[in-house]
């Protein structure tokens, strides 16, 4: 007795977007972190034992990339999440330390809370992206910190620029890396899976580039209201303005991160690490494409499973 059988007739029934083959993603979670041959050749999953390796790795990764583009007298261009957040610290940690600083840096952050018509909350507002970024990242590097001028956030009016500033970035030789979380519900920034039925094909859904007010499926609300709001429901806006695969898809390098375990024994993102490595690409699951990217995502080992019942 499972969720296979007993979801016919049940509350659940049509609640999962529509593209998800269920019984696939339960094969997925059968099958750990075995290579599989839709993977990028320079597509690697890292394997953290504890969530202070996690966000070291993750962070020494950031700040490398920084590193080498400033070595390469190249710009860089890198989409940032708010989430996961310990590795900004030790990115910081490590531009101090190599005294390497981010001049050459453009930034554009991913994804904002937002309502219907895309207006975010202000920039002073704990809550909002801009303010964490900004505590987590730019504020705590000091003089070699990225320039203002050079960091873009996910406004109703600024993201509608973010093809064009990451073209014209390509276009001199800048590289794009992608760094990003990946969501219980596989989205990757906040374009969530329900939006691939929109699309005839996954070629169309290629081409899109951001969505202003995006409605939030409700298990990605409630994946925030553990994660960043203590179990508050209630706080956590149900839209959000966010990059889509346009944007993400042309990322020369990626660098991701599943940190998504609770503490005894619990975890919240198990399943959705394992459908993103076995899956297959698919719009209809946002994250399946990720392992068709050079880079690296770093996960924590229990994320890896075996994913079965245990009393907590």
């Amino acid at each position: 007795m499972n969720f296979l059988t007993t979801v016919k007739g049940s509350m659940l029934e049509g609640f999962y977007p529509e593209g998800w083959d269920m019984e696939k993603i339960d094969a997925c979670c059968e099958n750990g972190t075995a290579r599989e041959d839709f993977w990028h050749k320079d597509f690697n999953i890292v394997e953290c034992p504890s969530l202070s390796d996690f966000d070291t790795y993750m962070g020494h990764e950031i700040a490398m990339q920084i590193r080498l583009a400033k070595e390469e007298g190249k710009k860089l261009a890198m989409i940032l999440p708010v989430g996961p957040m310990g590795m900004y610290k030790w990115a910081v940690y490590f531009l101090s330390q190599w005294k390497c600083d981010c001049k050459h840096v453009y930034t554009f952050n991913m994804d904002e809370w937002s309502d219907a018509e895309g207006n975010t909350l202000s920039s002073d507002n704990p809550a909002s992206f801009e303010y964490s970024m900004k505590e987590a990242f730019f504020d705590k590097l000091g003089e070699l910190t990225v320039p203002a001028s050079q960091r873009n956030f996910a406004t109703k009016d600024n993201l509608p620029t973010y093809p064009e500033k990451i073209a014209t970035l390509k276009a001199e030789g800048a590289k794009l890396v992608l760094v990003f979380g990946i969501g219980r519900m596989c989205h990757i920034a906040f374009w969530e899976p329900h939006f691939g039925a929109e699309f005839a094909s996954d070629e169309e859904w290629k081409c899109q580039n951001y969505r202003i007010g995006a409605k939030l499926h409700p298990l990605t609300i409630e994946q925030n209201a553990l994660t960043s709001f203590k179990s508050r429901t209630t706080l956590v806006p149900c839209r959000a303005n966010t990059i889509g695969p346009g944007l993400f898809l042309q990322a020369d390098y990626i660098i991701g991160g599943a940190d998504g375990v609770l503490g005894r024994g619990m975890g919240w993102q198990g399943m959705s690490f394992l459908t993103t490595l076995h899956y297959g690409p698919s719009r209809h699951i946002t994250s399946t494409y990720i392992p068709t990217l050079p880079g690296k995502l770093f996960y924590l080992k229990e994320l890896a499973g075996p994913l079965v019942a245990e009393c907590n």
